[in-house]
């Protein structure tokens, strides 16, 4: 039963474009009475924008939805970032340089006009986080259009939500929660190095979830949130984007010992499939690419190890942007032909042992059975047709305003693929107490 497991639901990160389509989940979730059962909450990057404010709010669920709508459609961190002193101030310090350089080169000591050029490059590679800050200034943003500058505590107890970061210093996730924060790698060190969350504000710690690499700076650890600030000089914590070491959000929920740990979880991946369709014709395009590939892999390599081969009696199901819903009801098929569906999740769809021991000779009964155990006839119904769903999977992972209607697509496309694919791989969710 629902009341004796451990139910976990972990967002993905996706910027702008994850916040929204998770909405979608949620939104599924509460309307099956599932959204108060959830136990622990993991969120990535755009995934913890949504996963923090639904812990912070104290309003109905409908009420809280359109606000996050109305903040997703009107609220840009990318333009306030743009105004802001921080950045403006590092448009005119290379303006200076290189307008030192072209007045240089109009006069008799033309020859040395590269010198403001090289001193410029020197500033930006030695001083680019000093010089502009950006992760200060998204922190500000995310206050101001979401998190209203609460503290660490201030997020509810249950779901225990898990704002996942990427600690570059020990190549392991540094996560936070509403009573404490930390890194396994300290925490097992001897003496224990701990960290207090008392006065730590959740728009921080959201931003060193989405502290993309290249574009923002890493977020550090100021001592006085050491409970020994004396410590403080023996690590330095550099935090950036989640999703650099798990963009799903799914390892903390499988990890056997870990404290977040859960026997039924659901995956939201605002991750979509669309291929790579630019042009190779420049060093930082192609290194672009390169690291979708690494994060892709990554992504696939997690997915085995953490979901497929990660069953151990637990019911995981994962939906993602980039899926058809027409190819869900067919995927549970070929994984029960592969293997991947134990023999328990089998019985609790009521598939006969024949059956699964001969799913090719049953394929019609069995697509038969599992269309009607999750509802399908009734959920395609609302489907997207193609265009709109191309039109949401062509949605950048950047923090900028979103079309509403794109929103409302998301949380369609996003709502029917959780209420087929829990139903199908999360059986225990709906059992009757």
């Amino acid at each position: 039963m629902i009341s004796e497991k451990k139910f976990g639901l972990a967002l993905s990160g996706g910027g702008y474009r994850a916040a929204g389509f998770h909405l979608g989940t949620l939104r599924k979730l509460h309307e099956l009475g599932l959204l108060d059962r959830v136990d622990v909450l993991s969120t990535i990057s755009g995934g913890s924008i949504t996963g923090a404010a639904l812990c912070l709010s104290k309003q109905p669920y409908a009420e809280f939805e359109q606000e996050m709508i109305t903040a997703l459609s009107t609220k840009s961190v990318i333009s306030y970032t743009l105004r802001s002193w921080e950045f403006i101030r590092t448009v005119l310090v290379v303006l200076v340089f290189i307008g030192l350089s072209v007045a240089v080169s109009f006069t008799r000591f033309a020859p040395f006009a590269i010198v403001p050029v090289i001193v410029l490059i020197y500033i930006l590679v030695s001083y680019q986080f000093k010089l502009f800050p950006a992760g200060s200034v998204i922190e500000r943003a995310y206050d101001e259009f979401f998190f209203n500058e609460k503290k660490l505590p201030e997020l509810c107890s249950r779901p225990l939500i898990a704002i996942g970061s990427t600690n570059l210093q020990t190549a392991r996730p540094f996560t936070f929660s509403h009573n404490r924060m930390g890194d396994s790698v300290y925490a097992n060190q001897q003496p224990p190095i701990l960290f207090k969350p008392d006065k730590f504000p959740v728009a921080r710690a959201v931003t060193a979830s989405s502290c993309v690499p290249f574009a923002f700076t890493p977020v550090s650890i100021h001592r006085d949130f050491f409970n020994d600030p004396t410590q403080a000089t023996l690590i330095d914590p550099k935090l950036v984007d989640g999703g650099v070491y798990d963009n799903q959000g799914v390892h903390k929920l499988t990890e056997e010992h870990s404290e977040y740990n859960c026997s039924i979880v659901c995956v939201s991946d605002a991750g979509n499939k669309l291929p790579f369709a630019g042009l190779y014709n420049n060093t930082f395009t192609l290194l672009l690419r390169t690291v979708d590939v690494f994060m892709t892999r990554i992504k696939n390599f997690q997915m085995v190890q953490n979901i497929y081969h990660n069953q151990q009696g637990k019911q995981i199901a994962y939906l993602s942007l980039g899926w058809d819903l027409d190819k869900c009801v067919s995927g549970f098929f070929n994984n029960l032909k592969s293997g991947t569906i134990s023999a328990q999740l089998a019985a609790a769809q009521g598939l006969l042992p024949e059956w699964v021991a001969n799913p090719d000779t049953y394929k019609p009964q069995i697509i038969a059975l599992l269309e009607k155990n999750c509802n399908y006839q009734a959920v395609a119904a609302r489907n997207l047709d193609a265009a709109r769903l191309k039109a949401i999977r062509s949605i950048g992972t950047n923090l900028t305003c979103l079309k509403r209607s794109l929103i409302d697509d998301m949380i369609t496309h996003s709502a029917n693929l959780t209420e087929i694919q829990l139903r199908l791989y999360c059986p225990a969710l709906f059992a009757i107490a």
